[in-house]
C-alpha cells in the first residue's frame, strides 16, 4: 500500500504555504490567551439591565455567536439572536445588548447593521482587530475588545468566542465559565497528541475521516448544541477543504430529509454523512434516532461516520469537536492537492461588491 500524502511531511509543507495546519493546532493556546485577555474587559453596570443580546457577525465571527447562544441558553434566560445580514432587527431597544463582531472591522454587513444600532439607545460592544468598526466605536465611546491574530478569520475562533463568554461572566449571566474554558483547553491539547500531523494515518482519527470524505459529498448531522458544531464543520470543509458540504439537524430531518435519501442514486452513493454525537448534550430520544438514521442511510448506499464528543462541559465537548473538524477539513485539502488557506472566491466577491455602489 502506498504511503498517504497525509503522512508525507514534505508534501504537506509544499501544500500549506499559508500555515493553516499551524493555525489549527494553535487553537487550544489561542483560547487560553483570548480568555485571559477578555477577562480584562470592563463594562458599565448599566449593561446588566438587558432583556436580550443581539450579535452582528458574518462567517467566522458569526459562528462564535452561534456557539455562545447554544452555551448561554443552557443556564440563562436572556436570549441571544445572531444577525447575519445588513439590517438591525426591529426589536433592538434600550434593553438590548448589541455586540458587533468582525475580524477585519470592515465587514460591510456588520458595519451596516451596527450603524443602524447607533440610532437606538442600546448598550453596544465591539469585538474586532481594527478597521472602520473600531473607528466608529471609539468615535461613539463604545467599549471595544481588540486583538491581534496572524491568520485567516476562520482560524481565530478563540478570539471570537472567548470575549463573548467573558462578557457573559462580567454581566453575571453565567458562572464558573472559566472552569469550562480550562477543561476545553486541556481536552484540545490532549487531542493534539492523537490527531496532529505527526500521528500516522493508521492511528489518526482525523486523517482517517478525511480519507473517508475524499471524493465524497460531506453532510454533517448534529443535534442540540452540536447543531452549531455541525455548521462549523460545514463552513470549514467549504473554506479549508475547498469542497461542497452541508449540515442538517436532528430531529428535524425526520420530518423531511429522510424521505429523499435514496435518490438520486448516484448522489446517495457519493455522499458521506458524519454524525456528531454526545451522550450528555443530545436528548436520549434523538440518540435513538441517530441509530435508526444510520441504518436508513446505509440501506440507501450512503457511507456514515461518527465523531463522538469528549469532556464534561458543553464548551469542552463542542470545542473538542471543532478541533477535530478543523483538522479533518485541512487534511482533506491536502488529499485534494490544494492549499487550504486562500479563499479566492470570497476575495473576488468583495472586490466586485466595491464597484457596485
Amino acid at each position: 500500500m502506498s504511503k498517504s500524502i497525509l503522512d508525507d511531511a514534505e508534501a504537506i509543507k509544499r501544500l500549506d504555504p499559508g500555515g493553516m495546519l499551524e493555525s489549527v493546532r494553535s487553537l487550544p493556546e489561542q483560547c487560553r490567551v483570548a480568555w485571559d485577555a477578555a477577562r480584562g474587559l470592563k463594562l458599565p453596570g448599566t449593561y446588566r439591565s438587558i432583556d436580550r443580546i443581539v450579535i452582528f457577525g458574518m462567517g467566522g465571527s458569526a459562528i462564535s455567536g452561534d456557539f455562545f447562544r447554544a452555551i448561554l441558553s443552557r443556564e440563562c434566560a436572556v436570549p441571544v439572536f445572531n444577525v447575519r445580514g445588513y439590517d438591525m432587527p426591529p426589536y433592538v431597544d434600550e434593553r438590548t445588548l448589541v455586540i458587533a463582531s468582525s475580524f477585519s472591522g470592515d465587514t460591510e454587513e456588520v458595519l451596516s447593521a451596527f450603524g443602524q444600532s447607533l440610532a437606538v439607545p442600546a448598550p453596544n460592544i465591539v469585538i474586532t482587530t481594527g478597521g472602520q468598526l473600531l473607528t466608529t466605536a471609539r468615535a461613539n465611546g463604545i467599549p471595544a475588545f481588540t486583538f491581534e491574530h496572524q491568520g485567516e478569520p476562520r482560524s481565530a475562533m478563540g478570539w471570537g468566542l472567548m470575549p463573548l463568554l467573558a462578557i457573559a461572566e462580567e454581566l453575571r449571566l453565567t458562572h464558573d465559565v472559566g472552569r469550562d474554558v480550562e477543561e476545553a483547553v486541556d481536552l484540545m491539547k490532549h487531542m493534539l497528541g492523537e490527531i496532529d500531523q505527526h500521528v500516522p494515518t493508521a492511528e489518526n482519527a482525523a486523517k482517517q475521516m478525511a480519507t473517508a470524505l475524499h471524493e465524497k459529498l460531506p453532510v454533517i448531522y448534529g443535534a442540540g448544541p452540536l447543531i452549531e458544531v455541525a455548521r462549523r464543520w460545514k463552513t470549514q470543509l467549504n473554506e479549508s477543504g475547498k469542497t461542497a458540504a452541508y449540515f442538517e439537524e436532528l430531529p428535524e430531518i425526520h420530518h423531511n430529509a429522510i424521505i429523499g435519501y435514496a435518490l438520486p442514486k448516484r448522489v446517495a452513493k457519493e455522499t458521506a454523512v458524519i454524525f456528531l454525537e454526545s451522550e450528555t448534550l443530545v436528548h436520549h430520544r434523538v440518540q435513538l434516532r441517530f441509530a435508526y438514521t444510520k441504518e436508513v442511510l446505509q440501506k440507501a448506499g450512503t457511507a456514515t461516520l461518527e465523531a463522538k464528543a469528549r469532556g464534561k462541559s458543553a464548551l469542552a465537548q463542542m470545542m473538542g469537536l471543532v478541533l477535530l473538524g478543523d483538522f479533518v477539513s485541512t487534511y482533506l485539502a491536502f488529499l485534494y492537492g490544494v492549499d487550504p488557506t486562500p479563499t479566492t472566491p470570497i476575495d473576488d466577491l468583495k472586490a466586485w461588491l466595491k464597484n457596485q455602489r
